[in-house]
């Protein structure tokens, strides 16, 4: 739903709790288990991170019994419309003198 290529997601609390790591394997034993199961109830605050794409969301989780037929959730607020994987950094070049034109410093001695 938000269009996260490599999420970490964590509770909100200072304690550190990831519910889901972007390392492989890592939280793979939560993949079955209820939010209910690590004390997420109305009003707990999570936090999602993707690394990949420099985009962090906190979310509130609010209950709601008046969701549709076969909605299992709904996010209300503003989304990112599109996001994108982080521009490439960009190469290092070696420059020299503070120009790029390739010119040397001077070596001759002043006489």
């Amino acid at each position: 739903k938000f269009a996260m290529v490599a999420p970490d997601v964590q509770i909100d609390d200072g304690k550190g709790t990831i519910l889901i790591s972007s390392e492989e394997g890592e939280t793979e034993a939560n993949n079955h288990r209820k939010l209910s199961d690590f004390g997420i109830r109305n009003g707990t605050r999570l936090q999602a991170d993707d690394f990949l794409q420099d985009y962090t969301l906190l979310i509130n989780v609010l209950h709601s019994e008046d969701l549709e037929k076969d909605v299992e959730f709904e996010v209300v607020g503003d989304a990112p419309e599109k996001v994108g994987p982080k521009p490439a950094e960009p190469t290092p070049r070696n420059i020299t003198n503070g120009s790029d034109d390739g010119a040397q410093p001077s070596t001759s001695t002043g006489r």
